[in-house]
């Protein structure tokens, strides 16, 4: 299986000074701002408005819309006032401040190297900043933003750094690949931790190399020092597991934002276009997602309500797209139906104590299970169903 490389930016591709871009960044567009608004106003509303998007957890709202909903009636003014200031901003100014950062030597033989061996790569960098600021800061790196397979921006994410589903949406916006994973980057608590609580394998970059001695020899250094670990890696430990209650829950807190970014902005006509007689429409698709969520999932978590060892039956659930008649449903509406139902879900699994997550059961098609392994399924059945949204989209 081909590796997943997941490449944080700031301070790892592009050495980045936090504590001087972004009073930087800040100044500069309460500048842009200021013939139309108190600068002062500005920089308190871009703080604030930052902080919304890091503390939401809505898959229904981008990033980008959370900070519009936050950002703008704290300056009393409508949005569309200010487009062509910012818009000008991002093209005109943000540029300027290239001079406040500097490429990481280390970045574009590594991205080279590994484009060379076919690996895909991700900027996972936090959403927190619109696309064109992104890719000025990559070319700022001496990359192209082509060169990557995903570059995550504000306008497409729902979750930041802060969440470790902000992994789970990138993972799941590249098709939810099988096969080997690592999250690199320079933040402990922002890079690292949260992927690994997703349950991914992850290389913390150091300015110097690392000593090679000791448990963590080989996962923290330069990117010279990453490559020198690829080069000798045995992949099968880069492989993610996802089996903790922590990862369970993550996917599936993620996959109505994934969905929702796959999908939101389809036309009717995509929604219903039949990539070959014998699959599904996409249509077809999300509304077996509902049902499977509404009748069979929730059904299968309060089995465990009751005493002793639940038996947790499996429908077949192929037949419901024709018994149902999926293919003339809208498939907007039954999105939103699906994102109702996961929410139900997602409380069912929160409400959960930690020691019923082990109790036993058997199941109709795996046997001896427990609580937490029937919840994985439903994962699983998650990862499964979004790498075949990716690979129809792929084909539209």
């Amino acid at each position: 299986m081909t590796l997943t490389i997941l490449l944080d930016l700031d301070d790892t591709l592009l050495n980045t000074n936090q504590d001087v871009f972004v009073p930087a960044y800040f100044q500069a567009l309460s500048t842009q701002l200021a013939p139309h608004l108190d600068s002062s106003k500005v920089a308190r509303a871009l703080l604030t408005s930052t902080n919304s998007m890091n503390q939401s957890e809505d898959t229904s709202r981008t990033l980008s819309e959370v900070f519009e909903d936050a950002f703008y009636p704290q300056l009393g003014i409508r949005k569309r006032e200010l487009d062509s200031s910012i818009q000008e901003f991002y093209e005109q100014v943000f540029p300027t401040l290239k001079s406040v950062t500097s490429p990481n030597p280390h970045a574009k033989p590594f991205v080279e190297w590994a484009l060379s061996k076919s690996y895909r790569l991700i900027v996972a960098t936090d959403p927190l900043l619109p696309r064109a600021a992104t890719f000025h800061r990559i070319r700022w790196a001496g990359l192209d933003p082509r060169q990557f397979e995903l570059v995550s921006t504000f306008e497409d994410f729902h979750f930041s750094k802060t969440h470790a589903a902000y992994y789970a949406e990138v993972l799941g916006r590249v098709g939810w690949q099988d096969g080997p994973v690592i999250m690199v980057g320079n933040d402990m608590e922002r890079d690292i931790l949260p992927a690994q609580r997703l349950g991914l394998a992850t290389f913390f970059v150091e300015k110097e190399s690392a000593s090679q001695s000791g448990p963590e020899a080989g996962r923290r250094g330069t990117l010279s020092d990453l490559r020198r670990y690829l080069e000798s890696a045995d992949f099968a430990s880069l492989n993610p597991s996802f089996k903790s209650k922590e990862s369970i829950l993550t996917i599936h807190a993620s996959t109505p934002a994934v969905m929702n970014g796959l999908l939101g902005k389809l036309s009717p006509e995509e929604w219903k276009r039949k990539p070959s007689p014998s699959e599904w429409t996409l249509t077809e698709l999300i509304c077996h997602l509902r049902d499977t969520e509404r009748e069979i999932n929730h059904m299968q978590l309060k089995l465990f309500n009751g005493s002793g060892e639940p038996f947790i039956p499996r429908p077949d659930t192929s037949v419901w797209a024709s018994q149902r008649d999926y293919l003339h449903e809208n498939g907007f509406d039954a999105l939103r139906e699906f994102n109702e139902a996961r929410q139900a879900t997602l409380d069912i699994l929160k409400e959960t104590p930690d020691a019923d997550w082990e109790r036993k059961a058997r199941h109709a098609i795996f046997g001896p299970t427990n609580f937490r392994e029937v919840a994985s399924f439903m994962g699983d059945h998650d990862r499964l169903h979004i790498h075949q949204t990716w690979t129809l989209l792929k084909r539209l």
